[in-house]
Formats: structure tokens, C-alpha cells, sequence
């Protein structure tokens, strides 16, 4: 009788414990779900460096925005935010000036940081033309994409 007497208390302690840590987990979960933020994310899985551009729709038609370099096993965060379409479109080219992706899009970019709005007549507003890959979000809040080289 003595010994059940002092599982008790052992018990007790142990059952207190475990409730502690499983509400320090659930406010982790809670504060990490709290944190989660909307954005569009590309992901350089390549070993090359890449300069990424993207584009999306806007109220004038299309616009485009560059550039991003990004480093191999980096990441950079191309729209801070909700998305607020559900087709954006890439555009990626290593250092030297190459695409790296296949696109089919023709959109406008620029040799420098630019931000165009339109995507049509390219050379004749000044801009290069660059063929840029849709993406299907299918209006999720959130995005991330993830370049591999090729095989």
C-alpha cells in the first residue's frame, strides 16, 4: 500500500510534465502557423547562379519585374504577399545571359533592375524580349518553385 502511495505522486508529476511540453508544442505549432506568410518563392536548386525575373497579370494587361540572383541552394522571394492571380510567369538565365528555362511566353525584360508594364513590342519600346514559362497556381496564397538542372 505504501509503494501505491508514492507511484501517486510520480504519476502526477509525469502527467503534468507531458501536459507542460504538449502545450509548449501546440503554441509552437500555432505561432509557426501564425507566421506563415503569402509570397511567390523560387528556389535555386541548379549550380549556377540564376537571375530570375517574373511576370503577372495587372490592370493594364501584363506586367514584368528583374532581377532576382539568386545562388545555387538559395532562395529569393519574388512577391511579398497574397497572390493576387493564378497564373504568374518565370523567366530564368544563367550569368552569361542564357535562358535556362524552356518558356513559351513573350514577355519584356531589361538588362538591368527594371519593372515594365506591357508585354507586347518589346523592342520597339527599348526592352529585349524573353520567353518566359506560366505557372498554374491554382490561386493558392502561397508559392514556391523549385529549379533543378536538367538531367
Amino acid at each position: 500500500m505504501h509503494n501505491a502511495g508514492l507511484l501517486f505522486p510520480v504519476e502526477a508529476i509525469q502527467k503534468r510534465m507531458m501536459l507542460r511540453c504538449m502545450g509548449s508544442v501546440l503554441v509552437l505549432v500555432f505561432a509557426l502557423a501564425g507566421a506563415a506568410r503569402a509570397e511567390l518563392k523560387v528556389c535555386n536548386q541548379s549550380f549556377d547562379v540564376l537571375n530570375l525575373a517574373f511576370g503577372q497579370p495587372d490592370e493594364r494587361g501584363f506586367s514584368t519585374e528583374g532581377w532576382w540572383r539568386v545562388a545555387p541552394n538559395q532562395c529569393a522571394t519574388l512577391i511579398r504577399g497574397t497572390l493576387s492571380a493564378r497564373f504568374v510567369y518565370l523567366f530564368a538565365s544563367d550569368v552569361f545571359g542564357k535562358s535556362v528555362l524552356q518558356g513559351s511566353v513573350p514577355m519584356c525584360v531589361a538588362p538591368r533592375r527594371f519593372r515594365i508594364t506591357g508585354e507586347q513590342d518589346c523592342l520597339l519600346r527599348g526592352h529585349i524580349e524573353a520567353r518566359f514559362i506560366e505557372i498554374d497556381t491554382g490561386r493558392a496564397d502561397d508559392w514556391t518553385v523549385f529549379l533543378a538542372p536538367r538531367p
